[in-house]
């Protein structure tokens, strides 16, 4: 049997557990928990039901649905969506992303090779290069590409017609997405956090997948801490199915849920140690704030960038720290969160 790793050791991945992309390594994972239909698919009801209805109308019509845009913060299932998509059509999936797409003949090459009804999947689309963007536009309006032959004065462009096929488009900033292309998409639909008893759910059904018994107790303390995103639960599912089998009985119940999630210090309501070292800068060497990004970034040892985009998204939606034009302020839940008094000049803190 092999060694089993030390504490610290674990909890050196505690910082990466909560973190709402994934590697190569946690797709081949993931894989095996996606759901493959959209009645599989658990949540965001409003979304599901607008697909359906254009998947249904396209089918029974024989023709390829209107090209599909889906936004939303990484985690959620746009990739998982774009799968069903194709499976529903009864369609082969190509998958490419808008940053391995550098230049237009790269786009050219993915779309003259597409057959009549193929779904191609563009991951992060907004990071298309513009010339990929200029080609994808006529590609996706009148199913035609210009394919350059030749340089310079002796260059000519031959128009290469193509089949009918479905764009899915997946961003996690469709604010970034220039008006023409977004234009281009018949449908949009933008998936939302999770609620826990989603997420208690989709923990239920990964674990029947993992041939793991699950109390419900234990869902809902996982539920809790997953920052509303099924890619994390299903993550700190398994880190619990790992210490219940190596340090516990073998049952994923409550106790194992608690003594897992606290190696890997995820505390009761989903903040790691990023979240938590930001709240105790703030409340106790700044009483509060305001204080810049990048003094705050500086004190926890982090880059600016890593705040900005790991920690303080979460944290503000949750209404622990706010952003005003003097920078970042503690707000009175945060104070409370660590088990201190906010001082009686606080509500001075959120004014301009």
């Amino acid at each position: 049997m092999a060694d089993r790793p030390a504490d610290d050791e674990v909890r050196d991945l505690g910082e990466r557990v909560l973190a709402p992309l994934a590697d190569e390594i946690e797709r081949s994972v993931e894989a095996a928990l996606r759901p493959r239909k959209l009645d599989e698919f658990v949540g965001q009801q409003t979304v599901r039901a607008q697909l359906s209805l254009v998947l249904e109308a396209a089918t029974a019509r024989g023709v390829a649905p209107d090209h599909i845009l889906l936004s939303g913060p990484p985690g959620l299932g746009k990739t998982t969506l774009a799968m069903i998509v194709a499976a529903e059509l009864g369609a082969s999936l190509r998958v490419t992303s808008g940053p391995a797409i550098q230049h237009a003949g790269d786009l050219a090459a993915v779309l003259s090779s597409l057959e009549e009804g193929e779904v191609l999947f563009l991951d992060e689309i907004h990071r298309l290069a513009r010339p990929a963007e200029e080609l994808l536009y006529v590609a996706m309006e009148d199913f035609r590409v210009d394919v350059v032959v030749g340089k310079g004065a002796g260059a000519s462009a031959i128009p290469l017609t193509l089949p009918p096929f479905t764009v899915v488009g997946a961003t996690t900033r469709s604010g970034l997405l220039p008006a023409p292309l977004r234009d281009r998409f018949g449908f949009t639909g933008h998936l939302d956090y999770y609620d826990a008893f989603e997420l208690e759910k989709v923990l239920h059904r990964s674990a029947r997948l993992l041939d793991v018994p699950l109390a419900a107790d234990a869902a809902t303390e996982i539920a809790r801490r997953s920052r509303g995103t099924p890619r994390i639960a299903n993550r700190l599912l398994r880190r619990v199915r790992d210490w219940a089998q190596v340090r516990g009985t073998g049952d994923m119940d409550l106790a194992a849920a608690r003594a897992a999630l606290e190696v890997y210090e995820v505390d009761p309501i989903g903040l790691d140690r990023l979240d938590r070292s930001v709240l105790d800068a703030l409340c106790t060497r700044f009483r509060g704030g305001p204080v810049g990004l990048t003094t705050l970034a500086l004190t926890v040892g982090e880059e600016p960038e890593t705040v900005e985009t790991v920690a303080e998204p979460y944290l503000v939606r949750e209404g622990l720290i706010a952003r005003t034009p003097r920078g970042r302020v503690a707000t009175p839940a945060a104070w409370r969160h660590l088990g201190l008094e906010p001082p009686t000049d606080q509500g001075t803190l959120f004014r301009a």
